[in-house]
Parts: C-alpha cells; structure tokens; sequence
C-alpha cells in the first residue's frame, strides 16, 4: 500500500493540543512493525496554487500566502500564522492528492496470486496519507486547526484531471466536516457522510448527504451499530473513491471528545469502513483528521491500527 508521508507536516505551532509530533510517531510505528520500510514512504509535493483555488477563495490562498489575518481570524482558525505552518499544510494537502491518485491507481491495477494468476478474491485498494484530513476549513476561510481544506482539494483535483467523476467522503472524526459539508452541499457528484458527536464541535452544522449525530457517551457497541446501518448509503451512491477521514478522536480518553470508543471499538469501525469499501470494489484514501489523547503515543497508535487494518484487508 502506498503511504505518504513527509517530516515536513512536524510544523512549529507552539504548546497546542494539536500534537504535530504524532505524524512521525505514527510512522515510526509502522516501521517497527514492518508494515513499511523505512525508504518506502512517499514524499509528497505541496499542493499547487491553482489546486488549491478549485476550492478556495483567491483572496483566502493569497492571505494564507503572505499573512494579513486579522486576530478574529486567527481565533477562528485557532493556529498561529508562519510560512512555515502554511506550507507544512499546503504540503499535506499535496499529501491527500497524492494518496487520492494512489488509491485510483491501486483499484486499477489487476490483482495477481503467487503463481501470476489474477485473483478473484476481493482485496482493499488503498493509499494513505499520515496526515490531512482537514475537513473543518471552508473556501474564504479556516476553522478548527485547518487551514486548508485537503479532503475537497483531492476531490476537485481528480475529477478536473477525469480520473474520477464521483466519490465519497466517510468522516469518522468525533467532530462533524462542516467545511467539507459546505463546500459539496448541492454537488451530486460527492457524497459526504459524517458520524460524529453532536453535541460537540463545531455548534453550526451544513448539512452533509449524511449526518449522523450521536449522543454524549456513545459507545462501542452503539457505534458501531450507527455506522453499519448508514454504509449502505455511501456505497449506493456509487463513487469511484472513497476519502476515509480516521480521525482518533472518538477515543474515550479524547481531551477534545465525548463519545467512549476504546482501541478495540476503533478498530471495529476501520474493519467496517475498510471492508464496505472493499466488498463493494471502491478504492479508498485514508486521512487521519484529528486526535487529541492525553497520551500522544495513544493517538499514534490508533492511527496506526488504522493503517494496519488497510493493510491486512489488501492484502
């Protein structure tokens, strides 16, 4: 499976609860466990300018740029400004356009037993990006640690190139994509599902083709069995790409969340999402979003259960 990755996305933002330093922990994880070798990761090219803007607003690309925000913006955005930190994102956003193709490519590609027979067995066409995800940015401007919108960038990115026509986002952050929402609301073409906590972040809420709020608390079992009642729908509306946003703030020791899904529940819910995708044939590219343990190493750990179920089901 192809992984993307860049120590680059390690920007300065200070004492934020935002860990940036997860990125290479989780990457040291999958090397320790040999599910890549340590030449083997991507590096990724920042989004381009003219990429960006099939999403964002020209004035909004040209203040990311060169600064100008004003204070309430910075709040909003709740991140310092830099070069630096804008670059750090611009490069993850060329991150998900890269896992995106790589996950297209991947489902093209015929599969091949030992003896170079083509396999019949399904198998899960996947690429991922150790980073991204930032599905609270909107087209004029940022929310919620996002600066750029990742997620939507790869969508237009591929379908202006005709590499697909239709895709899917599965948001499993314990917050709602309300810039992902916003920006494909009305669009046919894109389908956007978000299972989330929601009474929690952010308090205004786009309509998304599907929501699925849950309550204070929320655990396991009770997940587990929201999610696989609403998959149907995501494979029904028939995308050529599916971007998993695998956020590890369900995570019941979560400073930033409320529901109570332990590491076993996580991973219960990549083996639904990763396997729906896989039954139904439909590449997917997984992005991380946020995760905001106590413990850093927790949240590398289910980010990086996370690739290992992706990795398992391509097998």
């Amino acid at each position: 499976m192809d992984i993307v990755y860049s120590d680059r996305y390690q920007v300065d933002i200070g004492a934020h609860v935002f860990h940036m330093g997860k990125y290479a922990r989780v990457r040291d994880g999958l090397v320790s466990r040999g599910l890549v070798g340590p030449g083997a990761l991507v590096e990724p090219e920042p989004a381009g300018w003219d990429e960006l803007a099939l999403v964002h607003t020209v004035e909004y690309i040209e203040k990311t740029r060169g600064g100008g925000f004003r204070a309430s913006e910075l709040a909003l955005l709740e991140l310092p400004w830099s070069p630096l930190v804008a670059e750090g994102f611009r490069l993850m956003a060329g991150g998900t356009i890269a896992a995106a193709r790589f996950a297209v490519d991947a489902g093209r590609r015929p599969r091949r037993e030992a003896g170079g027979a083509e396999s019949a067995a399904p198998r899960l066409a996947a690429a991922a990006n150790l980073g991204g995800g930032f599905h609270h940015a909107f087209p004029s401007h940022g929310e919620g640690f996002c600066l750029y919108n990742d997620v939507a960038v790869a969508i237009r990115v591929l379908q202006r190139d005709g590499i697909i026509n239709r895709a899917a986002v599965v948001d499993a952050d314990v917050h709602q994509g309300n810039g992902t929402a916003f920006i494909f609301d009305g669009d046919p073409s894109v389908f956007t599902f978000s299972i989330h906590q929601e009474r929690n972040y952010p308090h205004v809420k786009p309509r998304g083709s599907l929501d699925v709020g849950l309550p204070d608390g929320t655990d396991d079992r009770e997940y587990l069995r929201a999610l696989e009642r609403a998959l149907p729908a995501v494979i029904a509306s028939g995308p050529e790409l599916i971007i998993y946003v695998a956020g590890a703030d369900p995570y019941l020791e979560d400073q930033l969340g409320g529901l109570c899904l332990t590491y076993e529940g996580l991973r219960g819910r990549d083996f639904l999402v990763l396997s729906s995708a896989r039954d139904a044939g439909i590449p997917v590219a997984i992005v991380f979003a946020g995760g905001y343990a106590r413990r850093v190493e927790d949240t590398a750990a289910i980010h990086i259960a996370t690739i290992e179920e992706a990795v398992r089901l391509g097998a």
